[in-house]
């Protein structure tokens, strides 16, 4: 028999008027997306955007709407495949529910997720980390693309990045500003200056330059930096190998790991697993085995012992 033809799924997560259905029209209405193709639309929530009838029609579309989580059963999604024969599927996925692997799971064999996008609304995410950081991370954590949208003047852009980047290293993130706002995209926030003879990382500023020179290590080529961190040896570490680093909390304390960059140099040799020191070091963008790829090493300059800050996590602020 025939392999059957493959169906690529779209899937769009994100809380209630984080602008999923906005952006999903948008999509319907690009000229490279749409080609007269017949798409099936799953939505799992209300909000105030609807999608008009007419541009369903003019854009080939199907709109079938699900009330409750437990109806996206294998049955379920199995008999939608069979009776619209869709050529692609885009779900707008409810914002409260849990997604773990189930989805994917109880699709039908020849739909294969292509794309998952998280759309979050920039003004009121702050407000969201406080107060349910764990839900919002979860929208995020297997995105692959992460879409901030309603950007203005007071968007902490580098907060926000650090935040996914944090938990997911693969995820594209984009931005959006809000209408009439005076956002840069371009801009940076950071609050150290890359353009210093040495610059100095305060000891809260830790987690928003180690994401930043993940992102953009050519920035921070033959540049010296200074900073304070814990350290750690492997057992199998050469004596003048170490990664200085923190421990770093993403949004709850089930969510904290140790963040660093490989480094090396006669100034690292006697200290020890656990040791908080200040580092001085020039970066070098080189292949390193532990990453898998290029990016920042770091060559000491002067470490010495240092006593350990007040807070001693990190908190991507």
């Amino acid at each position: 028999m025939p392999k059957a033809k493959e169906i690529p799924v779209y899937l769009f997560r994100g809380f209630l008027e984080s602008g999923k259905t906005t952006f999903i029209k948008n999509t319907l209405e690009d000229p490279y997306f749409f080609n007269g193709e017949k798409t099936l639309l799953i939505v799992c929530e209300e909000g105030e955007e609807e999608f008009e009838p007419s541009l369903l029609a003019e854009k080939n579309t199907i709109m079938v709407t699900v009330e409750e989580q437990d109806e996206l059963n294998a049955a379920f999604l199995e008999e939608l495949d069979k009776k619209y024969n869709p050529d692609r599927v885009m779900i707008e996925y409810n914002g409260t529910w849990t997604l773990g692997d189930t989805l994917m799971i109880v699709s039908p064999d020849r739909w294969m997720y292509v794309q998952n996008i998280c759309l979050i609304d920039a003004s009121t995410y702050q407000n969201y980390m406080s107060n349910m950081g764990a839900m919002i991370v979860e929208q995020y954590r297997d995105a692959d693309l992460v879409l901030f949208n309603r950007c203005n003047g007071e968007t902490k852009k580098t907060f926000m990045r650090s935040n996914v980047k944090a938990v997911n290293r693969r995820a594209q993130i984009m931005y959006e500003a809000a209408e009439d706002s005076d956002f840069d995209e371009d801009e940076d926030d950071l609050p150290f200056d890359v353009n210093a003879s040495v610059i100095e990382i305060a000891d809260d500023d830790y987690g928003l330059w180690y994401m930043d020179a993940m992102d953009n290590p050519e920035k921070y080529k033959g540049k010296t930096v200074k900073f304070k961190a814990i350290v750690y040896k492997g057992p199998m570490f050469p004596k003048d190998t170490m990664v200085p680093g923190r421990h770093a909390m993403t949004c709850c304390a089930d969510d904290i790991a140790f963040i660093g960059y490989m480094c090396k140099g006669e100034a690292v040799k006697g200290f020890k697993k656990q040791d908080w020191v200040n580092v001085t070091a020039q970066v070098k963008v080189e292949y390193v085995p532990a990453y898998k790829d290029k990016g920042p090493m770091l060559y000491a300059q002067k470490v010495e012992k240092a006593e350990p800050p007040k807070e001693q996590l990190v908190y991507f602020t």
